[in-house]
């Protein structure tokens, strides 16, 4: 079993806690369906929001669908003119016997833009 990393993105409309848990709570889950992952699969999830974001930890969301016993941290985005406001992005540590060129990064909505070279 090897460990990949596996990242993700989604742009939310507002700053808003419920909001923001039901969006990340959807990236998460779509991180782990579209890679064929269970929460014992995890090894740890790093969480970054974008400076204009306030409402809430976007950990918040992974402990929400029950993922209360991986390490979980949250940072703030680097607060650069232009980009793209109101994004929470994930990069997830897990176990996978897909090769690195089979993980389906994910990135919903508007943030698929982000990185179109590998959003799925």
């Amino acid at each position: 079993m090897a460990v990949r990393a596996v990242r993700g993105a989604v742009q939310l409309e507002e700053d808003d806690a419920g909001h923001m848990g039901e969006q990340v709570g959807e990236l998460l889950t779509a991180i782990l369906e579209r890679n064929g992952l269970a929460v014992d699969d995890l090894i740890s999830v790093w969480f970054t929001a974008t400076p204009d974001l306030h409402s809430d930890f976007p950990a918040a969301a992974a402990r929400g669908l029950g993922i209360v016993d991986v390490p979980l941290i949250c940072a703030q985005e680097l607060d650069i003119a232009g980009a793209m406001p109101r994004v929470v992005r994930i990069l997830a540590h897990v176990e996978s016997d897909l090769p690195r060129s089979k993980i389906a990064h994910v990135y919903l909505g508007a943030a698929a833009a982000l990185r179109k070279d590998i959003a799925q």
